[in-house]
């Protein structure tokens, strides 16, 4: 028989054949993996649609005439569509001017944060020094402690900022630095921002698993601290940095906790977007000019567009960075 026409032994038998042959195993085996496949595939479309049915359920909302919302025969397609309400929550939330602001404000801060996170963050995974455990253990504390509970005292701090009474012994008094972008700008340099303790945690991880050899034959080569740690680690660690960049944008672009406490004289869109409901009634209100209560079906339908507003940048962010973060994962999980 030529090498051609060589039939394999098993290679013609049908699956009944084979399963016969093997005990039911093969059956056994087969019904096992379509059963998985079928349970997986539940399990995605029930997080899928847990993930996906509030926006659609906001967006049906959006585009409905305010006669719509109080129709119990409309559950999700709206029988008169409009688009105004767009504009309408885009003049309540000083959109192009808020979005804007929260936007620089946003980028400022992450990149601040990464920075000061970054070089902290590879100190204690490569060096010691005194009581290092200790300040690791406080970096630990920003992680688990809420920031409300010295939301006095950081109000006190920068409402009378002063160096060591420097600042008051040269100009008579303490400076006030609330409702300007200082203090985010200073506190994400120390360290002390929104959720800086976390990124301090996942970028140490990263360099305690990168071999010490890499940084020993840079020195070898004649490569400075600085010079390795910028030409050698921080190559390494992008995608890790960039996870906690979009980390720090999310949770910037929707904070508001330090923004109400800083940033009082911007318009930022989640203090807009935090206070649209007591807008409503002079917006809406009649010739006269006195406010009129805005019914409930009307705030949550207003709210809703805001929300998908606020929510709709982070989506286009996620769609241009999802490969990054989803290797940073996988890198994280393969140097521990």
């Amino acid at each position: 028989m030529s090498k051609n026409n060589t039939v394999f032994v098993g290679e013609n038998k049908s699956f009944w054949d084979r399963n016969r042959r093997s005990g039911g195993y093969l059956l056994k085996r087969r019904s096992a993996q379509i059963a998985i496949s079928i349970i997986r595939a539940l399990l995605l479309f029930g997080l899928c649609f847990m993930i996906i049915q509030p926006l659609l359920t906001r967006f049906s909302t959006s585009i409905m005439e305010e006669r719509d919302l109080y129709d119990s025969s409309i559950i999700l397609l709206p029988r008169h569509v409009t688009l105004d309400n767009y504009r309408i929550v885009a003049e309540l939330t000083d959109f192009p001017t808020s979005m804007l602001n929260t936007l620089w404000t946003s980028l400022l801060v992450s990149v601040c944060q990464i920075i000061s996170c970054t070089l902290v963050a590879y100190g204690f995974a490569r060096y010691e020094f005194p009581l290092k455990k200790f300040w690791f253990a406080c970096v630990v504390l920003l992680i688990v402690i809420p920031p409300q509970t010295i939301q006095t005292a950081l109000y006190m701090n920068f409402a009378n900022f002063d160096i060591f009474g420097i600042i008051e012994a040269l100009t008579g008094k303490a400076i006030n630095l609330r409702s300007s972008v200082i203090p985010y700008v200073v506190m994400s340099l120390t360290c002390m921002g929104l959720k800086n303790g976390l990124y301090i945690y996942m970028m140490r991880q990263y360099f305690k698993g990168i071999p010490t050899s890499l940084e020993e034959a840079a020195y070898v080569d004649g490569c400075g601290t600085m010079h390795t740690f910028v030409r050698i680690m921080l190559p390494d660690a992008l995608p890790t940095i960039a996870s906690c960049f979009l980390f720090s944008f999310v949770w910037q672009w929707t904070d508001l906790f330090y923004s109400r406490n800083f940033l009082s004289s911007f318009s930022i869109y989640s203090i807009q977007l935090s206070s649209i409901v007591s807008r409503m009634s002079r917006y809406f209100s009649n010739n006269s000019g006195q406010p009129i209560v805005v019914p409930s079906g009307r705030q949550q339908q207003l709210i809703s567009i805001g929300v998908l507003i606020c929510s709709l940048p982070l989506v286009i962010l996620y769609c241009f960075t999802q490969r990054t973060f989803v290797e940073s994962l996988a890198m994280t999980g393969s140097k521990e």
